[in-house]
């Protein structure tokens, strides 16, 4: 039984559930010339243009599947994606942008963007398409930040190890489309977006910031994020001004509910981890393990979570609990990494090799913790696949698993002892899948 090789298959079928063009075709139907979008009509007589804007990881595989449901119904479009993420489409712009940082291109395809929904009347319909990066992959600063400063923060933030709530709750308030931002600038007109969730829980203001959906965040939320990051003192004055400015009331604070423009605009969700989590099981069934969902909604510190799985292996080895072997014990959802060190790596490795560390000494175990859009971190893997043999390898290349834990360079350790897992841009992104495989003993 190659446990590591069965890790893999298990990951890749979760990934092929979230394939956002699926979802686009179950919810969006053309109708002769009325547009259907979960069960919303948009009569041709009375939209006679139609624009496709968005932004996101996943957002030109969901172009494709929307082009070829309406076809020339597309007056026009511009998306942003990751790059390596491009797709080639007909009637809309792919335009290629940095993530997680955001970067020039970004700020001018999103100038290209809200051109689109500043041309936008009450006769055309805005479909807005919007997957996970979407928040980095769409930036317009606010007047009063510039783009470096706003890098700055990004950085800042994902290196204190703030959650993706966190991070998009500070990008809100810095940023013109998101909060609720793009179905102001898109009034008149109506705006349905689709949406591929990459949040724990789903939460409609947190995917890509919430562009079309009200605000419960403040200014001063942004403040006690960053006093519990200890990051306050080290962000650029500019924006440490207008967060303060914003709180005591002097700036105008992020859609709130009630505003008359939300009215016009529409959320509809297609795809999501507990998807991929679903096929997952279903996989590790048809290979004959006994699967268990421990959680679609993990979160935390990436060693700690991969501590909790390396001890239920245990577990099940030692006592065939909570369920007996051969077993898939699988996960989802998103974990950060505070990072103190200097090397290279992701919140997936990192996790994969505390786990390798874990379970030296143990044997027919196998972990996989993989980002469902194939990266992980600022790295070309998607995570890490670990084994009972991974911590034996690296000693006998003379690498010390722990030193390498402590510098943050889960990249490079697993590089050496092939345990980088591979997969290139997946067209997806609904957070990441952790795979724990125990096999029975021989």
């Amino acid at each position: 039984m190659d446990l590591k090789a069965d890790a893999r298959s298990i990951f890749m079928e979760a990934v092929k559930a979230a394939d956002p063009y699926l979802g686009i075709k179950k919810f969006v139907e053309l109708h002769g010339n009325d547009i259907c979008i979960d069960g919303e009509i948009y009569p041709g007589l009375q939209f006679k243009k139609v624009v496709v804007v968005g932004g996101g990881k996943a957002s030109a595989r969901m172009g494709q599947a929307i082009e070829e449901v309406l076809g020339d119904r597309i007056s026009e479009g511009w998306i942003n994606t990751k790059d390596g993420h491009a797709a080639p489409l007909k009637r809309i712009t792919v335009h290629e942008c940095g993530h997680p940082v955001p970067d020039d291109r970004g700020i001018y395809g999103t100038r290209k963007i809200i051109d689109l929904l500043a041309a936008a009347d009450s006769e055309t319909l805005v479909i807005c398409l919007l997957s996970g990066g979407g928040s980095a992959l769409m930036p317009a600063p606010v007047e009063e930040i510039s783009l470096g400063e706003k890098q700055d923060v990004t950085r800042l933030l994902l290196s204190a190890g703030a959650t993706i709530d966190e991070l998009n709750t500070v990008r809100k308030h810095l940023s013109v489309l998101k909060g609720g931002g793009m179905a102001g600038l898109a009034a008149p007109a109506r705006l349905h977006v689709l949406i591929l969730s990459d949040v724990i829980g789903d939460k409609l203001d947190t995917i890509a910031s919430g562009p079309a959906v009200f605000d419960h965040s403040t200014f001063q939320d942004c403040i006690d994020i960053c006093s519990r990051c200890g990051i306050l003192d080290k962000l650029p004055r500019s924006v440490r001004d207008l967060l303060f400015r914003g709180a005591a009331g002097k700036i105008h604070e992020t859609a709130k509910a009630g505003e008359g423009y939300l009215s016009l605009a529409r959320n509809t969700l297609i795809g999501n981890n507990r998807m991929s989590v679903e096929a997952a099981v279903k996989k590790a069934s048809d290979l004959g393990f006994c699967p268990m969902v421990i959680s679609t909604v993990l979160e935390g510190e990436a060693k700690e979570v991969g501590t909790v799985f390396a001890s239920i292996a245990s577990e099940i080895i030692c006592s065939g609990n909570p369920l007996p072997p051969p077993a898939c014990v699988i996960g989802g959802g998103e974990t950060t990494v505070t990072v103190r060190g200097h090397g290279k790596g992701g919140r997936n490795q990192e996790m994969a090799l505390q786990v390798a560390d874990r379970i030296s000494g143990f044997s027919g175990i196998a972990f996989l913790s993989g980002g469902t859009d194939g990266t992980d971190g600022p790295t070309d893997a998607a995570g890490g696949m670990v084994d009972s043999e991974t911590h034996r390898a690296g000693n006998e290349k003379g690498l010390n698993i722990r030193s390498y834990l402590a510098e943050n360079d889960s990249y490079h350790y697993l590089q050496q002892v092939d345990g980088l897992l591979m997969t290139g841009p997946t067209g997806t992104n609904v957070m990441d899948i952790q795979i724990l495989l125990v096999g029975k003993s021989d």
